[in-house]
């Protein structure tokens, strides 16, 4: 019984640190030690190593001489997911509008509908957090346990990037109307219309993070408000 409170513990702790590293609350290059985040999170230090091992099995962190430091997504990385993203969730997206049931669409019109309040709002927060809520609809609609696999963690990884982009840019606006666009598509089973929504959703999103980072230089951004 014990075991498995510590291990539920443990996977909180690093979806906890997870979330930190990807939003940029850790900034690249921030050294984090064991202690100091076992006082932050007010958790032993036992499920805080065994977070920090599976940080660094995925590379979001790294042993350095002066301790544990935060690698995060650097802009690299973004050009390297974006390029497999371009090619695979077309296809993933196609296959979700042939498969999506009836709960997935009424759960992506509930999306859509939250996410054109809360940018009307200004709220960019719960804006990327719909936005990724959407995404990870369509990754399981598409019935592909390899698809999701491969695109869910994609998109997660973006996170600081794509609320920089929101948040320092008109594209909250473009992006809702995009993803509303993509919804009309699916619920009429439109694949050609869905592809091209798609990839230019796709090519908009990565053109503006890359100008958004070429203005503000986001790599070394921290700020999470």
């Amino acid at each position: 019984m014990i075991e498995y409170k510590t291990i539920s513990l443990a996977n909180q702790v690093y979806d906890r640190l997870e979330y930190n590293i990807l939003s940029g609350t850790y900034a690249p290059g921030e050294i984090i030690s064991e202690t100091r985040l076992s006082e932050e999170l007010g958790v032993s230090r036992t499920p805080i190593r065994e977070a920090m091992a599976k940080l660094a099995h995925e590379k979001l962190i790294k042993d350095s001489p002066q301790g544990t430091v935060v690698v995060g997504v650097t802009e690299n990385d973004v050009k390297d997911l974006f390029e497999v993203k371009r090619r695979i969730e077309i296809i993933a997206t196609r296959r979700a509008a042939e498969n999506i049931s009836e709960e997935g669409l009424a759960a992506l019109k509930e999306n859509v509908e939250q996410q054109e309040f809360f940018a009307q709002k200004g709220d960019v927060i719960k804006v990327r957090d719909l936005d990724t809520e959407f995404h990870d609809i369509l990754y399981r609609e598409c019935g592909s346990v390899t698809f999701e696999t491969i695109l869910s963690p994609i998109h997660h990884k973006m996170m600081k990037f794509r609320r920089l982009s929101l948040e320092k840019s008109h594209r909250i606006v473009a992006s809702v109307a995009e993803h509303k666009s993509l919804y009309n598509a699916i619920a009429d089973k439109d694949g050609d219309k869905i592809e091209t929504i798609m990839l230019l959703h796709i090519d908009h999103a990565y053109n503006n993070i890359m100008e958004v980072n070429e203005q503000y230089g986001t790599d070394n951004s921290t700020e999470d408000h």
